[in-house]
């Protein structure tokens, strides 16, 4: 006979959590299981390698950098950085974020010790890989980030827009706007009509309808605006100029770097940042692309490896005389979507790429440079994204958004970064001198005095003014509506109190920081809240009842003042890299079953299924229900869950509904549902004395019997579903069965017992008791 057994302080049947982290298991170490090739890769490979190819050649062309070393970079890249990197779909190379950067160096220090630069760079984040600074990278805010880029991309496009039009670029984006008027007066016709032709083939070619457009469309559109603009310019304009790769003869590797050695250091750490957010940020989005993807099994990225792989990339590529490179969510987002399952891929087009070079150099030098021009002048404009400038707007840090794109675009890239930085400094620092503070006086004579926002040293003055008017002897409410409070602000509150109170007054604190700080001699009053009126048993003044709508509005005040600072860090990694719980719960929606309470879970842990009974309808039942099943075939065969858990409790509702049925009764919504819960009657009807102990104890009634025999039952039904009985039989799923009792605020699971054989045969997975 199956008992119930008491899990004391333990979480139920958890499975070990995984680690929070980016890094790998030991699975994708340096084994040779990691790098397999497989067909995938194979056609994924060649599909990033007709996409880098024309990407690398126009970066080169925009920064006025050797087009071969923009190949050496993306061979490089691929080959190194996806050996060695941390991140098994990125795909590395020459970066559109770097070609600001690359291009004022190339002008300032010439070529050779532009690659000396990128060789210290590749140290650098060799180093910061090593001390493991990736994650702090990361938490830098994403307005600062966003608008570099932003910055970076509307740099991009006005340098290759004169090229488009036939003319050269200038030094800066300044320059290259107010040089735009009378480059528009010069156009020449032919370099505009390659590069607007160009423009519509990218734009036109993933939107190609029918068949034989969904067949074209497996052709890289870069791939494919550059062959056809190519192809048009050999006939229609000979003589526009193209590219001119020079033999491998003329190539230059890097010197010493010479210079002034503050500009040499600034250089370097603008490459640095650069290369290395641009890199992790691409890793973060190629891992969230790929656990999208029905039965994905690659390993999250290692952020610390990745930096280290992408320095020792860098270093490689200034050694053979190279363009930087970084991480690319445009050749990681190609790599994912072409089906690639591991680094082979990336490898592999790294090779192709150098191949390209060696063998293709009569083939590429027919791309005209307006079309390698226009090309980059549609990532730089994608760069500029509408999204992230709508989330900054919502986040009110539009502010900051815009002195980084001013920044980068006025002063260059590390300024443009600086003065981000300030901006949000100064932001924050206004926020916190923004705190509210009034006063007003109740209809029964009560003074309240309302705090909203941070009480730093800032708003002191405006706390002791606002408190110096309420009168003496007034009975007082101090509502603190932030969940912050330094020593001074505290230290003028406190006095202020312990003065009232001596002159006949009284002062009751309410709010988060008052129930924190400024009385914490009560406890039990700090954890008052509106819309739990249930804890509000513990304290000896309770507030006045509220409306509901009144208790939910505060419910999410109160969230936002408490939790929300708490918890708003992990939510937004699980927003970036989207859920992996390692279980799916399925239990009822009995308001007093907290789940995230009585397993001691967080956000993240668990796949929660709650309905009536918490019932699972069997496949093929008469009264079907696919929300259910949906729920289940979506937790274990795309979240991967590791277990299965059917939670009842004590005095369910739903399982006295059943053992209240009257026959005949008419067929409600709720009559018809419960039909899924007839097996579990039938089933104690048969077992009439062999009933399930919880204990050593037997069921205080036919109703708790009824809850424990529907929790067996249930997980009777869950293995007739396709996806369950073939993870079951794989070995990568466990059932368990659990039992909470709510008055004794008490879990239990089910544990299988040598000495009785009355469920032998049923088929459920009992689980042994960790205690037991």
């Amino acid at each position: 006979m199956p008992a119930c057994v008491p899990t004391r302080a333990q979480p139920p049947a958890r499975p070990p959590r995984a680690r929070r982290s980016h890094r790998p298991p030991s699975g994708d170490g340096s084994g040779r299981r990691r790098f397999q090739i497989k067909g995938a890769d194979l056609s994924a490979s060649i599909t990033v390698f007709l996409l880098a190819v024309p990407m690398s050649l126009g970066l080169a062309v925009a920064i006025d950098a050797p087009l071969e070393a923009s190949l050496i970079a993306a061979g490089v890249g691929g080959i190194v950085a996806g050996l060695l990197g941390g991140s098994a779909l990125l795909v590395s190379g020459p970066s559109a974020g770097l070609t600001v950067v690359s291009a004022e160096m190339i002008q300032n220090y010439g070529w050779r010790t532009t690659c000396a630069i990128t060789v210290c760079a590749g140290l650098l984040q060799v180093a910061l890989g090593s001390l493991k600074t990736a994650r702090s990278a990361l938490a830098v805010s994403p307005a600062i980030v966003h608008g570099t880029l932003a910055g970076i991309g509307a740099a991009i496009a006005l340098a290759q827009l004169h090229i488009v039009l036939g003319g050269s670029p200038q030094s800066s984006a300044v320059a290259n706007a107010l040089a735009l008027p009378g480059q528009l007066a010069h156009v020449g016709p032919a370099a505009p009509l390659i590069g607007a032709l160009t423009l519509a083939v990218l734009l036109l070619w993933p939107r190609l309808p029918g068949r034989i457009g969904k067949a074209l469309r497996r052709i890289p559109a870069a791939l494919a605006c550059v062959v056809l603009a190519t192809g048009v310019a050999a006939f229609a304009a000979p003589g526009i100029a193209r590219v001119d790769l020079p033999s491998w003869g003329a190539h230059v590797l890097p010197e010493m770097p010479h210079g002034p050695v503050l500009g040499l250091v600034t250089a370097v750490l603008t490459v640095t940042l650069v290369a290395s957010l641009e890199s992790l940020l691409s890793a973060v989005a190629v891992d969230r692309l790929a656990a999208e993807r029905p039965g994905s099994t690659v390993p999250r990225a290692d952020l610390d490896r990745e930096l280290r792989g992408q320095g020792i990339a860098n270093a490689v590529s200034g050694l053979l005389g190279g363009m930087p490179v970084s991480g690319g969510a445009v050749r990681g987002s190609a790599n994912v979507r072409a089906g690639a399952t591991g680094r082979a891929s990336t490898v592999l087009h790294g090779i192709w790429v150098l191949l390209a070079a060696g063998l293709l150099v009569t083939v590429l030098e027919w791309i005209p440079l307006a079309a390698l021009a226009a090309l980059v002048m549609m990532v730089g404009i994608q760069m500029v994204n509408f999204a992230h400038i709508r989330n900054v707007h919502e986040h009110r840090e539009f502010l900051v958004y815009v002195a980084a794109v001013g920044g980068v675009l006025v002063f260059g890239v590390l300024q443009g970064v600086a003065l981000g930085i300030a901006v949000a400094v100064a932001v924050a620092l206004h926020r916190l001198a923004r705190t509210r503070i009034t006063t007003q006086e109740e209809a029964d004579g009560t003074h309240l005095v309302r705090a909203r926002g941070q009480l730093t040293f800032l708003a002191v003055p405006r706390l002791t003014r606002a408190l110096s008017h309420v009168p003496q002897g007034a009975d007082t409410i101090v509502e603190l509506d932030g969940s912050f409070m330094d020593h001074a602000a505290f230290e003028a509150l406190k006095g202020w109190q312990s003065t009232h109170q001596a002159r006949g007054g009284t002062v009751r604190i309410t709010g988060r920081a008052g129930g924190r700080i400024a009385e914490p001699a009560s406890p039990a009053q700090s954890c008052c809240r509106p819309w739990t009126p249930w804890r509000n048993h513990h304290c000896h003044d309770q507030p006045p009842q509220r409306t509901h709508g009144h208790q939910l509005a505060d419910g999410l005040s109160s969230f936002q003042r408490n939790t929300a600072p708490l918890v708003r860090e992990e939510l937004a990694r699980l927003a970036r890299e989207g859920q992996r719980p390692q279980q799916l719960f399925i239990t009822c929606a009995d308001s007093r079953l907290v789940t995230s309470m009585i397993t001691s879970s967080g956000p993240g842990d668990l796949f929660t299924v709650r309905n009536i009974g918490n019932l699972v309808p069997p496949p093929g039942a008469e009264v079907a229900d696919d929300s259910v099943a949906a729920a289940i075939e979506y937790a274990v065969d795309i979240l991967q869950v590791q277990s299965i858990t059917v939670c009842g409790h004590s005095g369910c509702g739903a399982m006295q509904a059943l053992l209240n049925a009257k026959p005949g009764a008419p067929m409600t919504p709720l009559r018809r549902w419960l039909r899924h819960g007839a097996p579990s009657i039938e089933r104690m009807a048969s077992r009439r004395h062999a009933w399930a102990r919880i204990a050593g104890r037997l069921p205080a009634d036919a109703v708790e019997q009824l809850c424990l025999t529907n929790v067996v039952q249930q997980l009777e039904h869950l293995r007739r579903h396709e996806s369950v009985a073939r993870a079951l039989a794989a070995g990568t799923l466990a059932l368990h069965g659990m039992y909470f009792h709510v008055g004794e605020a008490q879990a239990y699971l089910l544990a299988e017992d040598d000495h009785e054989e009355v469920f032998e045969g049923v088929g459920v997975n009992l689980l042994e008791d960790t205690h037991a």
